[in-house]
């Protein structure tokens, strides 16, 4: 089990470092345009469409998983803590539980999605010819790494019988 955690924990390591670097690169994509405008009175065509479909998308579902693999989620346990130890953990194993069924059917859904837009070639309104197809792709990755640190956090519970 050891083997299958920690080759989650790397995916979902990998998956948010290229979150970061979409990050890194978006920032970089703005303050140069902003400079061009600034100091040439210049812009970089297409900036906006390439924050809003590409940086920003990828910046937010690749590091899905790494949020849940570190339990940084929004809770609301204010009700559990108060609960028995065995108690704690039977709800833990639900939620786990219901967080794989979520995050299957969110990757299922996408990853048709992505197909489906790969294969007509998707492009955006725009005074240019603006491809989008790859950038769905950013969205059935993310929901596999949230499954699987799921599936990492449940194996780890369940080996610990406690909960997380």
């Amino acid at each position: 089990m050891q083997p299958i955690v920690k080759a989650i924990r790397w995916i979902n390591i990998g998956a948010a470092t290229l979150a970061s670097a979409m990050m890194v690169l978006m920032m970089l994509h703005i303050t140069l345009d902003v400079a061009a405008r600034y100091f040439f009175n210049g812009q970089i065509v297409g900036t906006l469409e390439v924050v809003s479909f590409y940086y920003m998308v990828a910046l937010v579902f690749l590091a899905f998983g790494f949020v849940e693999l570190k339990h940084e989620n929004i809770r609301v346990d204010l009700f559990v803590q108060m609960m028995p130890r065995r108690v704690r953990f039977g709800l833990y194993v639900f939620a786990c539980l219901m967080g794989l069924v979520f995050f299957g059917m969110l990757f299922w859904q996408t990853l048709s999605d992505a197909i489906r837009a790969t294969g007509s070639g998707e492009e955006a309104m725009s005074n240019f010819r603006f491809i989008i197809w790859p950038s769905r792709w950013s969205l059935p990755v993310g929901f596999a790494a949230a499954f699987l640190a799921v599936v990492s956090n449940l194996l780890t519970s369940l080996s610990q019988r406690t909960a997380l």
